[in-house]
């Protein structure tokens, strides 16, 4: 099962501002959304199609097909209706076994307070049984604005009064939260966790790691630091952890944006410190692997990043591997 991919279409102007901009981040992204600027049904289905026995998937928000128009607090509901209808296209039969957006996760402002009911409502009606929870919008953020710019949010939003005013609708609509932050944002995530112990939280890509900019060549400072922030976070029964999106360029563990692309052999040897850490600290029933595709696209394509998955828990027990590819995300979302 892949619980943690994208489907989105960018547009000429889109890259083309992406690719001059002062920011570091979506300069060094650039090139992997020029390479995959339309990712719909038929170019993930191809991926997925490679080997690997993808039997479900889930949709994570991308800030893509928004509404045009209508009052801007809801605009985002038009990526649920998009991905609604992938996910009913798939459930046809016609376009294969998988189950493609099988559950499905929205992006959501939770600074709008007590407002923000009436958005969470209004996803929850689009996407109907395959609405799972929310990934919130404007938390990521970096003191420095040239490294994340436009994709960057205010400092301290998940300490924010009116983002946990927000926050406190998503348990009792059933809904869990998807931590999308920078790993020198975890003590913030751990103080949510914390405070919102009802509230099942799935933390992205082992934690954000992030080495570009400021952060490039600090990689024994940052995983130490990233490490006691994971062993901490694993203390939260409500938390649970994705393992994957190490591939990303903006991580800092090299990519194949440098001329060549790793083989599975190579990726499994640079991420297992991570995965292994991660493993260890959550156990493999809190721990879910991810493609984050097409994002991870940079380093691998999506078999080898499965196969580097495989080999990292090669000695791991059936149950073990049973539970980190495919039974914790089923469980996590709720698709039996």
């Amino acid at each position: 099962m892949d619980p943690h991919h994208h489907l989105w279409v960018h547009t000429e102007a889109e890259l083309a501002a992406a690719e001059v901009t002062d920011n570091l981040m979506a300069r060094t992204l650039a090139s992997t959304f020029r390479r995959r600027a339309r990712y719909l049904l038929d170019e993930f289905l191809q991926d997925v199609s490679t080997g690997h026995n993808i039997q479900a998937t889930v949709f994570i928000q991308a800030h893509t097909m928004y509404r045009a128009s209508g009052p801007e607090a809801l605009r985002s509901v038009g990526e649920v209706e998009f991905v609604n209808g992938i996910a009913a296209m798939a459930a046809s039969g016609l376009y294969g076994p998988t189950a493609v957006c099988a559950a499905i996760v929205g992006g959501v402002d939770l600074r709008a307070g007590d407002a923000v009911r009436e958005v969470l409502e209004a996803h929850i009606r689009a996407g109907g049984e395959r609405y799972r929870g929310i990934r919130a919008l404007g938390v990521v953020h970096d003191p420095n604005p040239e490294v994340l710019g436009a994709y960057g949010g205010a400092a301290h939003v998940l300490l924010d009064r009116g983002f946990r005013a927000g926050f406190r609708h998503l348990e009792p609509l059933g809904l869990s939260y998807e931590a999308w932050q920078l790993e020198y944002q975890l003590p913030e995530l751990l103080d949510l966790a914390r405070a919102f112990p009802g509230t099942q939280m799935v933390v992205n890509h082992a934690g954000g790691l992030f080495g570009i900019g400021p952060y490039s060549g600090r990689t024994e400072e940052r995983y130490s630091n990233w490490r006691a922030n994971v062993l901490a976070l694993a203390r939260c029964p409500n938390v649970t952890m994705k393992l994957g999106g190490l591939g990303m360029p903006t991580c800092g563990l090299s990519s194949g944006l440098e001329g060549t692309s790793p083989g599975s052999e190579e990726l499994a040897k640079r991420w297992r410190p991570y995965i292994e850490t991660c493993i260890e600290a959550f156990g493999a029933d809190r721990c879910m692997f991810e493609s984050n595709y097409p994002v991870d696209a940079a380093t691998a394509a999506y078999p080898v990043l499965w196969n580097a998955f495989k080999r990292i828990v090669s000695g791991a027990s059936k149950s073990e591997k049973d539970a980190l590819l495919s039974g914790t995300a089923r469980r996590f979302y709720r698709l039996g």
